[in-house]
């Protein structure tokens, strides 16, 4: 039973974008490892800008600086 967690920055994913990383994460995981679909499960995390930093700074830190 895979279990994937994804991370991303809330910053306006759709329904729609989140639904394709989740079929195609599980569809990956059935091609490459034969993992049965019906016993994956994928979670994705939407994490705010404030609360991810990378290098010392905040991502909303590195957005206002155009990074």
């Amino acid at each position: 039973m895979p279990y994937v967690n994804i991370k991303i920055t809330r910053e306006g994913a759709t329904p729609s974008q989140k639904e394709a990383l989740i079929d195609g994460v599980t569809r990956l995981l059935q091609e490459t490892l034969n993992k049965n679909p019906a016993t994956t499960v994928v979670v994705i995390d939407e994490v705010e800008t404030d609360n991810w930093g990378i290098g010392g700074e905040s991502i909303t830190t590195r957005r206002s600086k155009g990074l």
